[in-house]
């Protein structure tokens, strides 16, 4: 799972990095060789979607300020319930959380936060009817997530007594937990992967089924000492191996960035494969596990050019220079297939170059960047500082125009897929699905 996926901490990198519909449930499939496809226009989608047991499932924001789970059904986008859902001491940094669909076939919850009797609680519900199946009180939590067969959670985590919690999503009950404060990364038939965050990270593997701990790496081992979460982080898998990647941080204006890169682990035993210090994560961007396009940053903290490098090894494939790149006010923009790199330029003409060769692509060259760069806050009921998930739109880089997006369907990198099903918001909060393969992978916020 990546954590890299937050809106707030996406626009946020960039800007370091860069210094600068039809009503729900509306099927479209005529013919053959048509792809079934679904839009919901009657919803303001401002968390990431998931997607798990036929149903998809995401945070919406209402026009009185209140948030809500809206679940529908993945397959023809038929809303299937809503129910309402509150943050509870949540960073606004993260971006508002999605809920989680964990459980078997036939038998699959639906779990997000509510306002219970006794404070915040985590509230499973039939992932078809929404009939509540359990609840149990949490107080403040960063939200739940699937973790293999189980349900996973940190717990009253403004308070020193704060813990991880598996629990049996039929149920609801503890079937292990551990003090502090972790989130999940990946989770395979026995085992878990945590990210624990703390004044000095680890990422560290646990028995699914007993919380036993199976191996511990220390973040700062690889990128150095005074690692700074305030960044963001984001994580992503690739057969055996865990890529994590750790942002800077300036904790004062003209001073030092905190340590920062990527590194590889071996899932199998925790043993680092490699480091890459003080390479940059871009956005828009794909999963660190399916494309690693990166921006240097030297000794001094000054940005240099772009490197694409190998997620299996760690090495360098492509290098290339901000020697074309306009001179102020560019955003990163990117193709479908993400052989290239396109420095948009809003409304004026913009450059891409090949990843492969540092040549200039020419004519109309169409790329995939954010729609604004200035969003607003949500105005969500006694929260402040949260933004919607980041949406992107296409672009036409020969002139720097944005393209009609009314039937435009955003990359499978940004999207990610389960089974072929592919989950997406756009810049009005409208969700919409498609089905246009096989396969599942992460997306740029898994």
């Amino acid at each position: 799972m990546t954590t890299q996926r937050r809106l707030l901490s996406a626009l946020i990198s960039a800007q370091i990095v860069l210094g600068a519909a039809a009503c729900g449930g509306s099927h479209e499939s005529s013919g053959a060789t048509s792809k079934p496809a679904w839009n919901d226009a009657g919803i303001n989608a401002v968390s990431r979607p998931v997607i798990g047991s036929g149903v998809s499932a995401v945070t919406a924001l209402q026009p009185d300020g209140k948030l809500q789970t809206v679940v529908n059904d993945v397959r023809d986008g038929k809303r299937l319930w809503a129910r309402p859902t509150v943050i509870s001491g949540r960073p606004a940094a993260m971006g508002v959380a999605p809920p989680a669909v964990a459980g078997t076939p036939g038998h699959a919850i639906v779990a997000s936060v509510e306002s219970g009797t006794h404070g915040a609680a985590l509230v499973g519900r039939d992932a078809r009817t929404g009939e509540q199946r359990w609840t149990r009180t949490v107080g403040t939590t960063f939200g739940p997530t699937r973790c293999g067969g189980l349900l996973c959670l940190s717990e009253s985590t403004a308070r020193k007594s704060a813990a991880f919690a598996a629990l049996n999503p039929a149920t609801g009950k503890s079937a292990w937990h551990m003090p502090g404060v972790a989130e999940v990364e990946w989770a395979g038939p026995g085992r878990v992967v945590l990210f624990r965050m703390a004044a000095h990270p680890t990422v560290e593997a646990h028995d699914l089924a007993t919380g036993k701990e199976l191996w511990t790496f220390p973040i700062e081992g690889a990128l150095g000492r005074g690692a700074n979460l305030s960044g963001g982080w984001a994580f992503g898998s690739v057969g055996n191996a865990l890529i994590g990647y750790l942002a800077p941080y300036q904790t004062r204006s003209n001073g030092p960035l905190s340590a920062f890169g990527f590194f590889s682990l071996r899932l199998s035993d925790g043993r680092q494969q490699w480091v890459r210090k003080r390479l940059l994560r871009i956005y828009p961007s794909a999963n660190p596990a399916v494309s690693l396009i990166t921006r240097e940053v030297d000794d001094a903290d000054r940005y240099g050019g772009f490197t694409e490098l190998d997620p299996r090894t760690g090495r360098s494939v492509t290098r290339l220079t901000t020697t074309g790149a306009p001179r102020v006010n560019w955003w990163l923009a990117f193709p479908q297939d993400l052989s290239a790199v396109g420095f948009l330029s809003h409304d004026r003409p913009s450059r891409m170059y090949d990843l492969r060769t540092g040549r200039a692509i020419t004519g109309h060259t169409r790329a995939w960047s954010f729609c604004t760069t200035a969003p607003a806050p949500l105005k969500i009921t006694g929260q402040t500082g949260f933004y919607p998930i980041a949406a992107l739109c296409p672009y036409d880089l020969k002139n720097g125009r944005r393209l009609d997006t009314t039937n435009a369907v955003p990359p499978g990198w940004y999207t990610g897929s389960v089974d072929g099903w592919r989950v997406w918001r756009d810049e009005r909060g409208a969700l919409h699905g498609v089905h246009d393969g096989d396969g599942t992978s992460p997306g740029m916020y898994q």
